[in-house]
């Protein structure tokens, strides 16, 4: 029966420190972040831009990773605030003695014992972890949208790199064309001795060298494409079909506004900031040593002849009771172990301070340089839609000179090459156009799936 008292007093110890502490620490569950509509085997349809950047982010396995490394914070922040709730522990056991025992006639004793442990006061350490924990899990979230925004700025930069590779497709296939065009001609004028084989031998020679630059294109095109799947989590062999053009949108943005937003919503400053407190929290764990710690204890023990813990025929020869106390203990001298810990922590301060610093200047910087970027681009982007203009006019007007007998062949080749020339500038142009705006979004620490609204 005292067994039974026994077992029954420590589940009721159990379940009443468990559920204080579950209470206690009880949390939320954490929003994964993840679309629901958004399936692996989901490939069909059209993917632009925005849907391309919502899959990365559903489904590629850094976002899993650093998913799971957010729930571990949030654990790991729950088991901390745990650590205010009281402890329970408990022994059950029999000692031998080697000889009989005049009081029992036994060899030995049957005893178990409970403890409940509360801490009252540690110096602030267990607030102090706490308050840490929580820090590190806001970190890992800060840390997830710095992920996010990695990631979109690789989906957004190979997208961008995709649709230009395809306009240099369709320049190459322009390229061939006309060169095959010109072919035609310049054969035709030979054979009827117009024009010398040489004029044949260059057009040749240009025209497998355009083709050589389209089998180019076309392979980029393809490694593009693979890359895109890859990040989008889409097995490579599998054709998704990805759609957009290159565009130029305006942009109207200043720096002030820019630089605003970054310092308000860049992930890796809010990481910057939560280091600064979790080396401030470092610093006061150090500096609990210098307190004393308290703790509240209550212990039952019982002793008896059996397993069932009975007094037996010799109830003079058992013990049962419990006590309950208060203790304090300090450690008052450790040579400055203690001392020289907390200066190191301090100093650690002004350190994580500094970098959060150079963090904020780069952030300025990133952000300056991506509106040049901009402002670049869109400058090549006007030059080079006129020279594009200007260059279909002269192939036009160099064609029509050499059929007419008035102009020559290298006027024509020469014509083919500055637009093709002009062609592929103006699709850079367009894609770093496109690219620099992904830049300054990541810059700010927003998100622009889409890159479609610049506000």
């Amino acid at each position: 029966m005292r067994l039974k008292r026994f077992l029954a007093l420590a589940l009721a110890l159990f379940i009443l420190t468990g559920f204080s502490t579950l209470a206690f620490a009880q949390d939320a569950d954490p929003d994964m972040g993840t679309d629901a509509a958004v399936e692996a085997d989901d490939i069909s349809g059209a993917f632009d831009l925005e849907r391309s950047v919502k899959r990365a982010l559903a489904l590629n396995p850094s976002m899993t990773a650093i998913r799971s490394q957010l729930e571990g914070s949030k654990f790991g922040t729950r088991s901390k605030l745990g650590s205010f709730g009281p402890a329970l522990s408990g022994t059950y056991g029999y000692k031998n003695y080697g000889r009989k025992l005049a009081a029992t006639g036994k060899h030995g004793d049957w005893v178990g014992s409970l403890n409940v442990s509360q801490p009252v006061f540690k110096g602030f350490n267990l607030l102090a972890n706490w308050q840490k924990a929580a820090l590190t899990e806001e970190s890992t979230q800060a840390s997830l949208t710095n992920v996010e925004l990695s990631l979109i700025s690789s989906v957004q930069s190979n997208f961008l790199s995709l649709l230009k590779a395809r306009m240099d497709v369709k320049s190459g296939e322009d390229s061939v064309a006309r060169l095959e065009s010109q072919l035609k001609v310049i054969s035709a004028f030979y054979e009827v001795g117009l024009k010398p084989k040489a004029e044949v031998l260059d057009a040749e020679v240009d025209l497998a060298t355009a083709k050589q630059d389209l089998l180019m294109a076309q392979n980029e095109v393809s490694t593009q494409q693979a890359q895109l799947n890859t990040l989008l989590n889409i097995p490579l062999e599998a054709d998704a079909n990805y759609v957009g053009e290159l565009s130029h949108v305006p942009f109207s943005l200043n720096l002030k506004e820019c630089l605003t937003r970054a310092y308000n919503g860049r992930p890796d400053l809010v990481v910057g900031k939560k280091s600064v407190e979790i080396a401030q929290k470092n610093s006061t764990i150090a500096a609990s040593s210098f307190y004393p710690s308290v703790d509240a204890d209550w212990d039952y023990y019982g002793k008896g002849v059996d397993a069932g813990l009975s007094r037996g025929t010799y109830s003079h020869a058992s013990k049962e009771y419990w006590t309950v106390g208060v203790q304090a203990s300090m450690t008052m001298f450790e040579w400055g172990a203690d001392y020289y810990d907390y200066k190191q922590y301090e100093e650690t301060v002004k350190q994580v301070e500094a970098e959060l610093e150079d963090t904020r200047l780069n952030a300025g910087f990133e952000v300056k340089q991506s509106l040049l970027n901009i402002n670049e681009a869109a400058d090549r982007i006007s030059v080079a839609q006129k020279s594009v203009e200007a260059a279909e006019e002269a192939y036009r007007m160099a064609v029509a000179r050499y059929q007419a007998q008035v102009g020559t062949n290298t006027d024509v080749l020469n014509a083919q090459a500055r637009l093709t020339t002009s062609e592929a500038q103006l699709s850079q142009a367009l894609a770093d156009y496109g690219t620099a705006i992904s830049t300054l979004y990541v810059a700010m620490g927003e998100k622009n799936l889409g890159l479609t609204k610049f506000e």
